[in-house]
């Protein structure tokens, strides 16, 4: 009977340890994701403690008006109006503030604006990301499409 005691710590032990590995692997911010408009693909990386997003597609690769790639033409800075939407980074300054959350800046090419954000993994396949103006928020659910 003894012998049998270490066994049945070990598997309780392997039991109550189970639920606590899934959580922080559905936690985990890494990998591809498409947004919620399906229009561009993010790829979310560890960088300097935080996390960071890049453009790495899109949905419509070559501007229909010109031919040539996509490029952040929304941006007010006229030095950055030129740079390719591909590669582009999003997120700036992206630090963890609770367990599968974090907070920083967003960069928004649709406007060429710079938003209070915060990005939390609501599921194993799905990234909410929010943003904020002044008081007013609003958010998209992200879908994982790849490591």
């Amino acid at each position: 009977m003894a012998c049998k005691a270490p066994f049945i710590i070990a598997i309780s032990a392997a039991l109550l340890l189970a639920p606590s590995a899934f959580a922080q692997g559905a936690g985990d911010p890494t990998g591809v994701w498409q947004t919620q408009a399906g229009d561009a693909r993010v790829k979310v990386s560890k960088c300097g403690g935080g996390i960071c997003g890049t453009i790495v597609g899109l949905k419509e690769p070559v501007d229909p008006a010109t031919g040539k790639p996509q490029v952040d033409d929304k941006n007010p800075n006229p030095a950055m109006k030129k740079r390719p939407m591909i590669g582009l980074p999003l997120f700036s300054g992206m630090q963890p503030t609770a367990a599968n959350k974090w907070s920083g800046q967003i960069y928004n090419a649709d406007d060429g604006g710079t938003y209070a954000s915060s990005i939390a993994v609501a599921g194993p396949d799905t990234l909410r990301v929010e943003g904020c103006v002044g008081a007013i928020c609003g958010g998209e659910n992200w879908t994982r499409v790849g490591r």
